[in-house]
């Protein structure tokens, strides 16, 4: 049976405004543009069927640069990566330890994911075989791409957290029917500039 390989980037590095205050959509850095350049390189010649990104400004740009180096390989906006925190369905906190409850406290209202539903859809929608191999560029953000690890995992609840990812790192994850997906390399930097 043939395989789908997600390969999941965080968007590169965004820009930060000279008073230290963030713009939630802002765009790349140009770290960030140089980070999605080094990626291009790395992954043209893989036969990506489509790349997918979130619908912030940063993964956008991050997509857009990537294009550059996947000619015809369409790009497409996917609102399942947006970018969204896992959060305890109220009532169950007591399932996150203590350490981790100030964070999920300052999670804004419009990013929160209640027991993480959302972004299981999203990963049981993404996450499916074919009988053809297939290659997916997904452009997403660090928690999304933690929560999808900890799921491959069967990690407990909360453990996303403990998962960071480096913007333009790239993870991969293999689904094949039937079998529970594997993780096949996670937080890789290879080929990003030390």
């Amino acid at each position: 049976m043939a395989s789908t390989l997600l390969y999941l980037i965080r968007h590169g590095e965004q820009s930060h405004s000279p008073d230290g205050g963030d713009d939630p959509d802002a765009g790349l850095s140009a770290v960030g543009e140089e980070q999605a350049r080094c990626l291009g390189r790395r992954l043209a010649g893989i036969p990506f069927e489509v790349v997918r990104h979130s619908p912030l400004r940063r993964a956008a740009e991050t997509a857009g640069i990537l294009s550059a180096y996947l000619p015809g390989v369409p790009a497409e906006e996917s609102g399942l990566l947006a970018d969204l925190t896992p959060v305890p369905v109220p009532g169950q906190e007591d399932l996150v330890p203590r350490r981790h409850r100030w964070f999920l406290d300052t999670v804004p209202d419009s990013e929160r994911d209640y027991g993480g539903a959302r972004l299981d859809a999203a990963f049981s929608r993404l996450a499916v075989a074919t009988d053809t191999p297939r290659h997916v560029l997904l452009i997403t953000h660090n928690f999304v791409i933690g929560w999808f690890v900890r799921h491959v995992l069967d990690a407990p609840w909360w453990r996303w957290m403990a998962l960071s990812q480096n913007h333009c790192a790239l993870t991969i994850i293999e689904v094949r029917a039937g079998e529970p997906p594997s993780l096949i390399t996670f937080n890789d930097t290879g080929h990003l500039p030390s």
